[in-house]
Parts: C-alpha cells; structure tokens; sequence
C-alpha cells in the first residue's frame, strides 16, 4: 500500500542517506490500553494525537460516534487517571448537535488549550456549508462543555476540509491548513479574533500545485519572529513534497519560500504530520520511510539529513505523524506498518558521532487488540510515559487509546 493509499485510508473511517543500528532487541516498555472503543456512544476511529492538561488528563477526537441528536458524528473526549491506575473516559461533546450540522461533524485532528483552559479544533465536514468548522469548547458547570462554532469553511476561496488542528500565535489568533482555495491546492489562514468575540477568516497564501507545494499537511509551527513552517504533503520541485516557510510582510501579506523539496523513494517523500523545532534552530520531521533534519546555514538556506531511513521490516514502515523530544533530546514516533505486525512506537536516540539509533518500543500484535496502525504523534508526560491512538483495532476495533511505559 503507497503512502497516499495509506492516507485515503486511514480517512475513510469519517470517511527512512545514513545507515544507523536498529535495536530489536528485548524490550523494557510495557504498553496497556486506557480505552477501547466501541464505535458507540463512546466514540470511535480516534485518529487524532492527544493532549495533556497539568493535571495528567488526556484530550482528543474520535472521527465517529457520540451521543449526536442528529447524527454519531464524532466526539471530544477527556481520560482522567485514578490512582489505582485505571482510567475513567468522558464525552464533552458529541458532534452533531445540531439539526442542520452546523456544529460540525468528523473531528480528526489534535486539539489545542488556550490559557484559560478552553480547547479549539478542527472538524472536517458539516457547519453551515458543510466544509468543515473550526470550534472551542468552553467548560460550564457540572462538567458540562459548551461549543461554539468559531468559523464554518464555504469551499470557496477559503477552503474545505480543515483536518490538521490549529494553533495559537502569542497574540491568541489561530493558523491552519485547509483544502481547496483558489487554486484548488490548498491553503493557509489565519483567524484573528474581534473584541467582541468574533472571528474572522484570513487566507495567508494559497498553494499554487508547482515548485511552493501542494495539500498543506499536520499541524504548523512558528519561530520566535513569527514566521510559520509547514509541510506540503505533494507537488515542490520533485513532486515528492516540500518544507515550506510564510512570512509577514509590514503590509500584512505574507510570502512563501520553499526550504526543501523532497526527491521521492528513500530520499523522502510526502511529508505529513508537521515539523518539531531543535534547540539550535534545526527543524525535524517525518517524509514516509525517513527521519530528517532540516539544518539552517549562514546563507540563509537550508541542509536537510536523513536519521533514519525505515527499512520496512521489524523497524517499521510508512511513519505518518509528527515527531516529539524527550528532555534528553530523543525522538519519538509512530509507524503505520511495520515492527512485524500492524505498526510501531519507536525512539530515536542521538549519539556524539552525530549518527541516531532507532529502538522500537512497542509493535502492535498480529490479532489487534492491542491497536492497529498509529498514524499520528504520540504524548510525553513528566514520567516518560507515552500515550497515542490507533483509528482501528481494540476488542471492538473502534480503535483504541494506549500508554506505553518505560
């Protein structure tokens, strides 16, 4: 299955040069289920990444399912540790609520905190066009959340589709990637909040299919001068997929440049998941069978290295998310296939030659129970547990929710 196959696939439920050693070895990570799903009211196909509150509860979408009036049309929801190690699983919201969809249904990417503990994210379809939306969730009494729909998409010149999250800039205005536009290649907006609560759409730069890219894909990222980063997962100069730059101008425009175009097999290819910043400045990510390093030089350009290049067998294949660090700068991630089963979590350690280790942490069983295929980044708390999802799988193959522990 190619790595496009791979992406239409895993949305049909709403719908990696340098030769590094691999450890196959014994491992000494555990991993348990916190939840399974049933693709019932509780949801199903959570093919979203999760997140953490300071209070060690976990966040995230399933695609599918909930208690909607309308329609079981997906669900945000919170796990809450107990101290006996059990989880206890609550719905926020179910989507749709509404009797025209206007809420939005099928939320598939990560959710994101603002400072006061309101959640904002994306939902691929519905609203009031029916193209997706843009929503937070306000918590009110009794444990109860509020949603307010922030932004319905027209799939006109603004886009469709809104399936990777958004995010914050230090002036509380949220970014994103959407479908479609004016070229029909997607696009980056902005939506800047009003005094009065309101939102407005701003498309920043619409992709044109040539050399800039095409089908802005995961999350994006800013530098301290405000300057956005990204990956389009197809087109760039190889039509392999490219690492692209926005930035502002004085007017209010902003400029594209492409960083690094991907030349397609082993040297990368169809980037996906967004990019992790490095303490000196260097940008990491994920193009399907290699782990890069994207290094800045004097003159302003930049030098990409490969990692790792996944080989397919017992270390995995076809990684899809985004990567994240430890404190000791090792990398984590998730492989769609591979690890001899139905995919991985692996960590990827540094060492003073510069070359990187890949260790496999946890490999998903043959029988599925434990999750089938993880597709998007996984979560670090301050003890080193990891925690992610899987859209399948589980003892009701609804997906499922793990921890994998040190």
């Amino acid at each position: 299955m190619t790595h496009l196959t791979c992406t239409l696939f895993s949305r049909t439920f709403t719908v990696a040069v340098l030769a590094l050693t691999v450890a196959t070895g014994a491992w000494a990570q555990t991993e348990k289920i916190l939840h399974s799903f049933t693709n019932g009211s509780d949801g199903g196909f959570p093919v979203g990444s999760l997140i953490l509150d300071g209070k060690g509860n976990l966040y995230g979408t399933t695609a599918t399912g909930g208690n909607g009036v309308n329609c079981p049309c997906g669900t945000v929801f919170q796990l809450v540790p107990a101290s006996n190690g059990t989880w206890t699983k609550n719905i926020l919201y179910s989507f749709s609520s509404s009797s025209t969809l206007a809420d939005g249904i099928v939320p598939e990417g990560p959710l994101v905190f603002d400072s006061k503990g309101n959640l904002y994210g994306t939902a691929t379809a519905g609203g009031t066009n029916f193209s997706g939306v843009v929503f937070e969730l306000t918590p009110a009494s009794g444990g109860t959340w509020t949603e307010t729909t922030l932004y319905s998409f027209t799939n006109g010149s603004d886009g469709r589709d809104p399936f990777a999250g958004v995010v914050f800039d230090s002036a509380g205005n949220l970014y994103g990637g959407a479908s479609g536009g004016t070229s029909g290649f997607g696009l980056i907006f902005e939506l800047v909040k009003g005094t009065n609560g309101t939102w407005t759409q701003k498309t920043l730069y619409n992709f044109s299919g040539g050399n800039d890219g095409a089908n802005p894909s995961g999350t994006l990222s800013f530098d301290k001068a405000g300057n956005i980063y990204g990956v389009a997962q197809t087109s760039g100069a190889h039509d392999y997929g490219a690492v692209f730059e926005l930035s502002p101008s004085s007017s209010g425009n902003w400029t594209e440049k492409v960083l690094y175009s991907f030349p397609g097999g082993y040297g990368g290819s169809y980037p996906q998941g967004g990019l992790l910043w490095g303490s000196a400045g260097q940008l990491y990510g994920i193009a399907t069978f290699n782990l890069f390093e994207l290094l800045p030089d004097l003159s302003g350009g930049w030098t990409e290295k490969t990692l790792h290049s996944f080989t397919g067998g017992k270390d995995g294949a076809d990684a899809l998310g985004a990567l994240i660090f430890d404190k000791s700068g090792n990398l984590y991630g998730t492989t769609f296939f591979g690890g001899s089963h139905r995919g991985s979590v692996f960590e990827l350690s540094p060492s003073s030659s510069g070359t990187w280790t890949e260790k496999i942490l946890h490999r998903f069983s043959s029988n599925g129970t434990d999750g089938i295929n993880p597709g998007v980044a996984v979560t670090l708390d301050s003890a080193g547990n990891l925690y992610g999802t899987t859209g399948q799988g589980g003892t009701s193959n609804g997906g499922v929710v793990f921890e994998v522990m040190p």
